[in-house]
């Protein structure tokens, strides 16, 4: 059985006919946010992935055998709530309810597309939006802050995650200095709870944190 273990940048420019003529591996969302995956080629070929931690392949992502040979990722149909609506006001507070429910998200210029979710869809209904349950690829945002991997073949990743860590630098990378007559002393216990397996923070899971601030 052959292992893929490398995924080639976007620096690295392939001949179209090598692209075209390789083998390709079709997958949902859920198996390509997972690093290590046993799985079958389009094929019929049994290979093993052995990816670097984090990895969230896209669709037309070229993978590397063990071998040298070549594997091109193709994003499978699943079913999926395409969410459009009437004007843009709408379709921005859909957006927004769902980042409240960590919900991963593909964007467009004038739709959302999430995994099928009853309850979603009602909520997004309630709201005024347009939805369907529809089987169409599913390639989610991967998350500002360096919450999930992007490749080098998004052009403005790049731009966004460095602009991210500037904000967020500004609100919590330097100390504060207060004179008010007054001292602050904070007790901090943070409990977290992960498990995450292979999938980095794309995949949709939902995070247990907990938080307990004694101030005196």
């Amino acid at each position: 059985m052959r292992t893929i273990d490398k995924l080639l940048g976007a620096h690295i420019k392939l001949a179209p006919v090598l692209v075209k003529r390789a083998p390709t591996l079709t997958l949902a969302f859920d198996a390509r946010c997972r690093s290590r995956l046993a799985a079958t080629l389009d094929s019929g070929e049994d290979v093993a992935l052995l990816l670097p931690r984090g990895t969230v392949l896209r669709d037309g992502d070229v993978l590397v055998a063990d071998n040298g040979g070549l594997v091109r990722v193709v994003a499978a149909p699943e079913s999926v709530l395409y969410v459009r609506a009437p004007d843009v006001l709408t379709l921005t507070r859909a957006a927004y309810h769902l980042g409240n429910r960590h919900t991963p998200v593909e964007v467009g210029v004038d739709y959302l597309k999430l995994e099928y979710d009853p309850v979603l869809a009602d909520m997004l209904k309630r709201l005024g939006a347009l939805v369907d349950q529809v089987e169409m690829p599913f390639q989610p945002e991967t998350g500002a802050y360096g919450g999930g991997h992007r490749h080098g073949h998004d052009e403005t990743f790049a731009e966004d995650y460095a602009l991210a860590q500037q904000v967020y630098g500004e609100h919590h990378g330097h100390a504060h200095s207060h004179d008010h007559g007054h001292s602050h002393e904070h007790a901090h216990d943070h409990a977290h709870d992960h498990d995450h397996g292979d999938c980095d923070s794309s995949c949709g899971h939902d995070h247990g944190h907990g938080h307990h601030h004694a101030h005196r």
